[in-house]
């Protein structure tokens, strides 16, 4: 009984001045606080202005460059495609129907074709 009571009073003792308490901020002062208030604001004015050049001047010609170069391979696609089609009487030729290629053991709720299914690039299971 003796030692809970010891434990108890142990424990109110050492609750009564936390570590981080408001004790500690009162102590500091208002001229502290103020001070660092307008820290932090110069920090982060500073701070979103080193992010808005990096947006600007880093990933805006960034990605102008990368769709350019995207650009530049469909561009060379559909010139291979073209050429393509120019030795072969102006279609495609017919794709190899292979086995492991294009199975569907059961149709989709909308048909055999993918939810995706684009006619000029994909293969027209529906006529099978």
């Amino acid at each position: 009984m003796i030692s809970m009571l010891a434990r108890t009073a142990f424990r109110t003792a050492t609750r009564v001045a936390p570590r981080g308490s408001r004790a500690a901020s009162v102590e500091a002062g208002a001229g502290d606080y103020f001070a660092k208030r307008d820290a932090i604001r110069a920090h982060a004015a500073e701070t979103t202005q080193l992010w808005r050049r990096i947006s600007f001047f880093v990933c805006v010609p960034a990605t102008i460059v990368c769709a350019a170069w995207v650009a530049n391979v469909e561009a060379e696609h559909a010139e291979h495609i073209e050429h393509v089609k120019a030795e072969h009487d102006g279609h495609l030729p017919e794709i190899p129907r292979y086995e492991y290629m294009n199975r569907r053991l059961k149709p989709y709720p909308w048909g055999m074709n993918s939810l995706f299914y684009n006619p000029h690039v994909n293969q027209d299971l529906s006529e099978e």
